[in-house]
């Protein structure tokens, strides 16, 4: 007989069989076979499985299919689009966004991403259309058209998520910046300056004496600030392009702030006029060529009337392909007539792209901050410069949270 009770020795383990039926079903969709005995796994997909693993093989398989006469993705528009309609079924957004760019450029399926009947099954995003507008100037009437609608999808969206917070972060700052200490009668700010003065109450009299008067300078002119974007329109920059133009178009839309818009590459255009749509801004650039940021912040300083007004953001990689020392000369320039200046090596989510760090440390040394900025940062960077804060130490102290996964 045994030692131990037959209860203590179970034949099998239905958890420890199902885990491994499970690592074997996705051994197999990894792998990528289609047939049960190929790759040795022994698992046969469910219709689901399989649906998931024909649309993964389309896209990273296809050139091993075409040579047996099945083709891939690039074959008919409704194929593309049952395609696309595949993976949305299967898999997350963020997964989604990433087999799209990966079908662009394995497939060279921009073109066919414009036919009608796929745009209304594409996931937008940034990556798409930053493919878009780089091929703006070779696509016909009707292809244009279809890409302002895609377009159109991804600018809604990303205005959504930071459209409001960019107004409500500059708006405050504006506030607090046109506060003042001796405000005419008729601006003083009653809540403010009672909370402000609550420590000199008088009991007897039943009331706050206020020793210290808040208000805003209401009647000053209506436009107070002015935000200068210049933007690095160079291949490498197209996500910066899209978000830039959103920011433009939504910091243009506050009453009491002033915004200027140039792009550039070799030449410097101002669309400061398109604004008003950021879908015609982004039509408007011409992703490529070389980089002549000199040029571009000559430009900018013949915009700026008010220095301690403005705030000067430059967004670039800073390879230059201009006088390099003319444009530190220039910066140094804004810096100390009292321009806010910061440089964004990237406004995106992708983090910090290659960049010249000779001359960003260059710029560092001016006191204007050289760092990457995520969109959602990007309303607080405005802030801390309407506020008047230091921002080398904003950048600083943004750097270390995103290194710790803070922000």
């Amino acid at each position: 007989m045994s030692d131990h009770p037959a209860s203590d020795q179970p034949a099998s383990d239905p958890a420890a069989s199902d885990a491994t039926a499970e690592r074997l079903r996705r051994w197999k969709l990894l792998l990528g076979s289609a047939s049960d005995d190929a790759d040795g796994t022994g698992v046969s997909l469910n219709p689901a499985d399989a649906t998931m693993n024909r649309a993964l093989g389309d896209l990273y398989d296809s050139d091993a299919r075409a040579t047996k006469g099945r083709g891939g993705l690039g074959s008919s528009a409704p194929r593309l689009s049952r395609w696309l309609g595949d993976i949305r079924t299967y898999f997350p957004s963020t997964v989604v966004n990433v087999l799209q760019t990966d079908a662009i450029k394995r497939h060279n399926l921009t073109q066919l991403l414009l036919e009608p009947e796929v745009a209304d099954t594409i996931e937008p995003d940034v990556a798409l259309v930053s493919a878009l507008i780089g091929l703006s100037s070779t696509l016909s009437e009707t292809s244009r058209q279809t890409a302002r609608m895609v377009v159109g999808k991804v600018v809604a969206q990303v205005e959504k998520r930071i459209g409001e917070q960019t107004r409500a972060a500059v708006r405050g700052a504006l506030h607090r910046a046109a506060r003042v200490t001796r405000p005419r009668p008729g601006d003083i700010d009653w809540n403010r300056t009672i909370a402000a003065n609550l420590k000199n109450y008088l009991p007897e009299y039943r009331t706050v004496v206020p020793q210290r008067l808040i208000g805003y300078g209401r009647r000053v002119p209506a436009v107070r600030k002015h935000f200068v974007l210049a933007v690095d329109q160079s291949g490498s920059m197209a996500d910066s392009v899209v978000y830039s133009a959103i920011f433009g178009a939504v910091l243009a839309s506050i009453r009491a702030a002033r915004t200027s818009m140039v792009v550039f590459d070799t030449q410097v255009a101002d669309l400061t006029e398109q604004l008003v749509d950021p879908i015609e801004v982004l039509f408007s650039t011409q992703l490529g060529g070389g980089t002549d940021i000199n040029a571009a912040v000559a430009y900018c300083q013949g915009l700026i009337t008010s220095p301690r007004d403005t705030v000067f953001v430059l967004i670039s990689d800073l390879y230059e392909g201009g006088v390099a020392e003319q444009l530190l000369a220039r910066m140094a320039e804004l810096r100390a007539a009292g321009v806010q200046a910061v440089t964004l090596l990237a406004l995106s989510d992708s983090g910090a792209p290659a960049y010249d760090r000779e001359l960003a440390a260059q710029l560092v040394e001016l006191g204007v901050p050289s760092f990457a900025c995520t969109p959602d940062a990007f309303p607080d960077l405005l802030a801390a410069a309407l506020n008047g804060d230091n921002l080398m130490a904003w950048a600083d102290r943004y750097e270390s949270d995103r290194e710790h996964g803070l922000n």
